[in-house]
């Protein structure tokens, strides 16, 4: 999969910017808040519909205006593709694929897969466990439709349940529909714990020999999948999971009235993370952490080549810069294959990479070399 060519209308601090890519290794060079990471973050944002820095699309709206436009022309599976996405502040966004209006972000799933490694995913294993959800939900959005479908419709489930919960107390009527998005976010939840259960396998495969390779075979890595606890077998089907998300939130009932908040369900799930048989988040080193989180992430582009027979797109944005020589060595190294885009703020720190193109951005405007 690669990205031919792709147009920003004031997309972030961008008025318009166009550029043209290399199949292999496109160098984003540029002083730091001059757009570098704006411009990967479009690139994502072509792939799921969705930003790892914001939280709204009005967000990505330059300020000043009221839309913004991204175009991509990409590659994929032996096709050539448009992608476009209208964004509006106050309306719905638009999403085309060859001139073709998307009903959901859903649909873009397998037309363009990317893998984005930025400095706060160095992170991902000492933060919370909604950041290796969120690392979850954005592998498996692209490679799932139906995955994504579910998500959303359970982040909405689950916002509508939260003011039932909040709002009872005032307005006690509201709890004769509690039951009805209690049902709904179980039958959404059960897609959800179902497809995470299963890519977490592929992780167990594929993430422990990269971290050995990574560490010099001085650590081991542990990842388990860790669900609500009525869950026997969490890579069963849907329909045998629902029963046993709907047993879990009927305990809890009473005590998420009491509690006014969701208690139940796949929002509270966790991919544990140990080393050595330890936990990470909690005894492993800064490096430790780190080589865990690099592991991860190339799993992922790993799996990607796995499920559809090409690479994704590799997002490293100034990721180089955080790590120590060795650690660059190794993510370089596995670079011998498909489409990288490397931001960082001095470009013969990179010299050592094959053959490719070089761009530089300067306030929002591009300029190639």
């Amino acid at each position: 999969m690669t990205v031919d060519q792709i147009s920003l209308d004031c997309f972030r601090n961008y008025v318009h910017g166009e550029a043209r890519f290399h199949p292999g290794v496109n160098v984003i060079v540029g002083e730091n808040a001059q757009g570098k990471t704006n411009l990967l973050e479009a690139v994502a944002y072509l792939s799921s519909a969705s930003s790892h820095r914001a939280r709204y699309d009005r967000e990505l709206i330059r300020h000043g205006s009221d839309h913004a436009f991204l175009k991509g022309n990409v590659t994929s599976r032996g096709r050539s593709m448009a992608l476009e996405a209208d964004l509006h502040r106050g309306s719905r966004r638009q999403l085309r694929s060859n001139g073709v209006k998307l009903k959901t972000a859903g649909e873009l799933s397998g037309i363009l897969n990317t893998v984005l490694f930025c400095p706060e995913d160095l992170y991902l294993i000492r933060e919370g466990a909604d950041a290796r959800r969120r690392f979850l939900d954005s592998c498996i959005c692209q490679l799932r439709p139906r995955y994504a479908q579910a998500l959303a419709e359970y982040k909405r489930l689950y916002q509508h349940k939260t003011r039932i919960l909040k709002d009872c107390g005032e307005f006690p009527s509201l709890l004769d529909a509690l039951d009805d998005f209690s049902l709904r976010m179980a039958q959404c939840g059960a897609v959800i714990v179902h497809y995470r259960a299963h890519f977490v396998k592929r992780l167990v495969e594929s993430a422990p020999p990269i971290h050995a390779d990574c560490s010099g075979g001085r650590d081991r890595l542990g990842l388990r999948y860790e669900t609500v606890s009525t869950v026997d077998d969490p890579e069963a089907p849907p329909k045998v999971l629902l029963p046993q998300l709907m047993a879990h939130q009927e305990a809890r009932r009473e005590a998420e009235i009491g509690a006014k908040a969701c208690l139940s369900g796949p929002h509270k799930d966790e991919l544990a993370v140990e080393i050595n048989g330890e936990a990470a988040k909690a005894y492993a080193s800064q490096g430790q952490t780190r080589t865990a989180a690099l592991a991860l992430k190339l799993a992922a582009r790993d799996i990607f080549r796995q499920e559809t027979d090409e690479w994704p797109v590799l997002l490293l944005d100034d990721v180089l810069s955080e790590l120590d020589h060795r650690r660059q060595e190794f993510v370089l190294n596995r670079i011998t294959s498909g489409q990288v885009f490397i931001t960082c703020c001095e470009e013969e720190k990179l010299a050592r990479l094959k053959e490719g193109k070089a761009f530089y951005v300067r306030d929002g405007t591009l300029f190639s070399t």
